[in-house]
């Protein structure tokens, strides 16, 4: 007997166009995803400063390398824990469900880097918002899979405005964090990320009770004489972590390739379940194989991209002139430039993909283009390389690579991978895309170590020529990923 593929099952009707042309759900996820993006990055863009400045300046102290290294771990982490979240959704609670703990979670980890002193609040705070962001963000972007058939042009086009909403929170976190980090301190910016995913929380759950069904639903519930068999393993796996931690065996040195090796192993298992699962289909076995290299082709964008909160960071704090008019500008406003692009030109992009309809290039061709964008604009840095100040509107240039980068591969990745889900693995597919961002993330910090100022060219040309190299690669095996797809685009 044939299945229906669940993103044939839309929550809502094809004629419903409220939101922009698109589901009224669409609005309630675009709120509460917002306001996590504002506590997310205006926490992010303060965090490396806070492990490596001194004490006198309010930070920890931390050897600065080592720092970022730990802010690519955590990165990894928490991109890493979708996995959790996406199993508690397909086989306990319903996506619904987690992401609203999980907000919850997140607004306790801000709160706890606000007001906890020290090392212990810091391990708190990023436990907290590393756990609770991991679930919301596989199941936010799981839900706005399920308004849109899968042959609705409308879904990758709504899939960009999902994520415009992500980068308007990502463009004032950093500006309101920057700003109070720089006039009263580090603890007043954790506080203002607290207020923003109390505010994101408290919308989301007036609107709570209008969502459809669909976003309740269990799509592979776990049998109830099963569960205390789980429950004995998640505790032996906490347990198995908490040992590593306390012996040294994970310490601060090695826990970014730790992350990193957790995410490899991951996302191996990931694969040979659903490949092995006989509740998968062959149809929807041959898409799982298309989204290997697509997956790979991920890690390496993201290992590029995620290096705004790593080398970037360091760099617009020691290299870049951020005068202007006579006033500094806070070093942590940089993270806010890629999202002031990302909002004027992520509707661009949703509204040429839906004037192209079937003529736009597929997912595997815009991941390739993505992919080798990114490698140019790390190419970019060759000419200002050596001594003196770079330029404030240098650097912007070279973000705006970043983001037209990140808008043909990142919306676009989230939007084909739950085409491609299969309909028992859905919410599990995406964390799947989750874990090559988490694996890219951790690199990213693992990479910034590698950055000498004293002899920049190895650096640029070496991450940005690999970056290139596998878009060009990803192109040419194009038209055989699209016959796996066998009709997605």
């Amino acid at each position: 007997m044939s299945r229906t593929h669940l993103s044939d099952r839309p929550a809502t009707t094809p004629g419903d166009t409220s939101f922009f042309g698109h589901p009224k759900m669409l609005a309630s996820l675009f709120s509460v995803e917002m306001w996590e993006r504002f506590s997310f990055y205006g926490m992010q863009g303060i965090l490396l400063y806070y492990m490596y400045f001194t004490a006198a300046e309010g930070g920890l102290g931390i050897e600065q390398g080592l720092a970022a290294g730990l802010v690519g771990a955590y990165g990894g982490g928490v991109y890493l824990s979708t996995i959790l979240g996406a199993w508690l959704a397909d086989r306990l609670f319903g996506s619904e469900r987690v992401l609203f703990g999980s907000a919850i979670m997140i607004m306790c980890g801000h709160i706890a880097l606000a007001l906890v002193p020290g090392i212990p609040g810091l391990i708190a705070g990023l436990v907290l918002v590393g756990v609770g962001s991991g679930g919301l963000k596989a199941n936010a972007t799981a839900l706005v899979g399920t308004l849109y058939g899968e042959k609705d042009d409308r879904r990758d086009a709504g899939f960009s405005i999902f994520y415009m909403g992500i980068n308007l929170g990502a463009l004032i976190g950093p500006l309101v964090t920057g700003w109070l980090q720089q006039s009263n301190g580090f603890h007043w910016g954790f506080g203002a990320a607290a207020v923003g995913m109390a505010l994101g929380l408290a919308i989301y759950a007036l609107g709570r009770n209008k969502l459809p069904e669909e976003a309740h639903r269990v799509p592979s519930p776990l049998p109830a004489a099963q569960r205390s068999r789980y429950g004995l393993i998640f505790l032996g796996i906490a347990a198995a972590l908490a040992l590593l931690l306390a012996t040294g065996v994970v310490n601060a040195e090695n826990l970014a390739m730790t992350v990193a090796y957790a995410a490899i192993g991951a996302s191996i298992l990931y694969f040979v379940l659903i490949f092995a699962s006989k509740k998968v289909t062959g149809t929807e076995r041959r898409r799982v194989a298309a989204f290997i290299p697509l997956y790979i082709a991920s890690a390496a964008f993201w290992a590029l991209f995620q290096q705004q909160f790593t080398f970037i960071a360091v760099y617009s704090e020691e290299k870049l002139d951020r005068n202007l008019f006579g006033w500094e500008m806070p070093a942590a406003w940089v993270q806010s430039i890629n999202p002031v692009f990302i909002i004027v030109f992520a509707g661009v992009m949703a509204a040429l993909w839906t004037r192209l309809g079937s003529r736009q290039p597929g997912s595997a061709l815009k991941f390739s283009i993505g992919l080798f964008v990114m490698g140019l604009a790390f190419l970019a840095f060759i000419p200002l390389a050596g001594e003196g100040k770079t330029p404030l509107l240098a650097l912007v240039g070279i973000l705006f690579l970043f983001t037209l980068a990140e808008l043909f591969l990142s919306p676009i990745g989230l939007s084909v991978t739950t085409k491609l889900a299969p309909q028992a693995f859905h919410t599990q597919m995406v964390a799947l895309f989750f874990l090559s961002v988490s694996l890219g993330t951790t690199l990213a910090g693992i990479l910034a170590g590698l950055y000498n100022p004293a002899d920049e060219l190895p650096y640029f040309v070496g991450i940005g020529g690999t970056g290139m190299l596998l878009a060009v690669g990803l192109a040419a095996a194009a038209p055989a990923i699209r016959k796996l797809m066998g009709g997605v685009r």
